[in-house]
């Protein structure tokens, strides 16, 4: 069937048109345009597909094109077609799951809460509100400042509640409060999420004031995270700082098929509202925002004046499409970097869009990715459980490996650890350092019979990967092993020189992208960590007898661990106010030991950046490398991993 579609394809013209990709049941699926047909379909069948390219050509049986006389007839032809068909692979409008808005009922006392749900009922709504916490916090503090129902359904009752006798109720079920009092303090509520705060902060800030001189902390703590989250709802809820007239804001986010689209709705000058839609598409990036504007505008009378998009890309299509098909004398306008306000809308759009791929990533727990990795690797099972390493350190100092682990596609942060390598301290070998942590880890895991990964990630080529997968054998473990190289974002697997590379949207090289960037992030961070301790703490508290006080008197005297040691017995002990002869003599001992094997630690070193000069050295070198790898092999895996400084 490929080869059919193949052969199709190259007899496609040259001429711009519309395809349409019909499945076994004649079914069109998905519709594209093209400014060269035979180019454009030809691109299916060659070169690293996309999964979603993979995708497409795998459930097609047939290709059908109409060819155009431009593009932008291709562009019409195109946008009718996805109308008429729906095609399950092209923009299809879904509103995603939208930020919540606070709800004040149409009842006689009402009740505010925080909702998803938008109802005709007469009820009053205020959003929506990107930050859930700093509504929840604010809701918090309006039962707190005034007394309104908490019940979910206001029923009569003989006796009240606790919340009256907390004082955060007046009651209405009982009848301890009149319609018209009760609706005084809805109406302050509803005026300072009108934008009329400033009363309601300035109250709150006094209030705040007053706790905190009578030393009631909690109180004063209350109010201000209440006086936070109102001025961050404010925000949120009214923007003022654009120009005065209609406009529309759009940007889209998207991963592999996934595409999130956000419209902010600016009219009056003010931010009324906030869309999202979901959809997949196979369209290519520069080909996104012309569809979905395309299935988005359908009513001319909901067009603005003004549309503000991110990218330059097929701009003068749209703008044709929007004077001559809709009738409208909107204008689809691409900010420069002079007009900040424009360039901030567009990134808070992208912004939502983006979260709102995380939140549908997140809930389908990125089976595509483990699925295409699945095949893409020869896996046996569903790389549920990935686990990746990476090493840190600073020209050999303080040498970190990090262990992360991903579960369904997420990270799985209970399970984090890190190795303090000892056998490369002051040495630069990132194949043995590999070597340490993967004995050491799956030593312990074999020992406690603990659930092994579906797959290890090693930040590195073909090296690093063969180090760990010489290491698995020789502990009879069959966990497939894969490395993702920096520089190219190639793939390699062991044993083989050619790397694997994968198309940037590739849904496999994102979660492997992922899972490596988290491995460098928590190596890098624990390697600060252990730097920022050596620059703080003294040499001197290494010394045997020395506390913190001596400490600070030597340094002051002798200033390094050199001068310490070049310096006699008696000036140590009058240094110290020392009386025993022994006890100084023990001090200088240590230090002129201790700089020795800082010494020989520098050697080691410089021997592995390559600056010893003479074979000797070399071999000498060469055989302290293999006795280390050695003792890799024989480690004694009772503190193999943690999180705990003794690690």
């Amino acid at each position: 069937m490929r080869n059919t579609l193949h052969e199709t394809a190259l007899k496609a013209p040259q001429s711009s048109g519309v395809y349409l990709w019909r499945n076994q049941e004649g079914t069109i699926i998905y519709v594209g345009k093209a400014k060269n047909l035979k180019n454009r379909l030809c691109s299916y069948f060659s070169g690293q597909r996309s999964v979603k390219t993979r995708l497409l050509v795998s459930r097609a049986a047939s290709i059908e094109y109409i060819t155009t006389t431009n593009e932008y007839e291709a562009l019409l032809l195109e946008n009718n077609l996805i109308k008429q068909h729906s095609p399950r692979y092209n923009i299809c409008l879904k509103d995603g799951k939208s930020y919540p808005v606070l709800r004040v009922t149409n009842e006689d006392f009402p009740k505010i809460f925080r909702t998803r749900r938008i109802l005709q009922d007469g009820s009053l709504y205020f959003g929506p509100y990107p930050n859930v916490n700093a509504l929840d916090t604010f809701i918090e503090n309006i039962y707190r400042l005034y007394p309104v129902r908490h019940c979910r359904t206001l029923r009569k009752r003989e006796t009240p509640c606790l919340y009256y006798h907390i004082k955060q109720c007046k009651a209405p079920c009982c009848g301890k409060i009149d319609k018209d009092e009760y609706r005084r303090n809805i109406d302050e509520i509803t005026s300072l999420l009108s934008g009329q705060a400033e009363q309601t902060i300035e109250k709150m800030t006094a209030e705040m004031k007053a706790a905190s001189q009578a030393l009631d902390f909690e109180k004063a703590a209350r109010l201000r995270d209440g006086i936070k989250a109102l001025m961050v709802l404010q925000n949120q809820n009214i923007v003022e700082s654009f120009d005065s007239d209609d406009r529309d804001y759009i940007a889209h986010y998207s991963e592999g098929e996934l595409v999130s689209f956000t419209v902010l709705k600016v009219r009056g000058g003010k931010l009324l509202g906030r869309e999202n839609y979901r959809v997949e598409s196979l369209n290519e990036d520069d080909e996104l925002l012309a569809e979905f504007m395309a299935a988005y505008y359908e009513d001319s009378k909901q067009l603005p004046p003004h549309i503000i998009v991110p990218t330059q890309s097929q701009c003068e299509f749209i703008n044709r499409w929007l004077n001559e098909t809709m009738k409208v004398e909107t204008t689809v306008i691409v900010p420069d970097d002079s007009e900040r306000r424009d360039i901030a809308a567009l990134n808070m759009a992208r912004e939502n869009a983006h979260e709102d791929i995380i939140r549908r990533l997140r809930d389908r727990g990125d089976t595509p990715a483990m699925e295409e990795l699945k095949n893409l690797l020869g896996l046996d099972t569903l790389p549920v459980r990935i686990e990746g390493f990476d090493i840190a350190h600073i020209g050999g100092k303080f040498p970190v490996a990090s262990l992360i682990s991903f579960y369904n596609g997420n990270p799985d942060k209970k399970n984090y650890r890190y190795f303090r390598l000892k056998n490369t301290d002051g040495l630069i070998d990132d194949f043995e350092s590999m070597r340490e942590a993967a004995t050491r880890r799956y030593t312990r895991l074999l020992n406690e019979q603990s659930d092994l990964p579906d797959l290890i990630l090693i930040d590195g080529g073909l090296g690093q990967v063969n180090a760990v997968e010489e290491i698995l054998n020789s502990l009879g473990l069959n966990i497939p092993v894969a490395g993702l190289a920096k520089r190219d974002e190639e793939i390699y697997l062991p044993g083989n020189s050619t790397p694997i590379n994968l198309p940037k949207r590739s849904d496999a090289l994102r979660l492997l992208q992922r899972v490596r960037d988290e491995c460098h992030r928590f190596a890098t961070s624990r390697n600060q960590n252990l730097r920022t301790k050596e620059n703080t703490d003294s040499v001197f508290l290494e010394l045997p007898g020395v506390g913190e006080k001596r400490a600070l008197v030597l340094q002051k005297k002798f200033i390094t661990l050199e001068g310490l040691a070049a310096s006699e017995e008696s000036a140590v002990a009058q240094c110290l106010h020392i009386k025993s002869a022994e006890e100084a003599s023990n001090i200088l001992l240590a230090a002129k030991q201790l700089l020795l094997r800082r010494q020989e630690k520098q050697d080691i070193q410089r021997l592995s950046l390559g600056a010893a000069g003479t074979t000797k050295e070399k071999s000498a070198q060469a055989g302290y490398i293999s006795d280390l790898a050695d003792l890799a092999l024989g480690l004694d895996v009772a503190d193999s991993d943690s999180t705990s400084e003794e690690a």
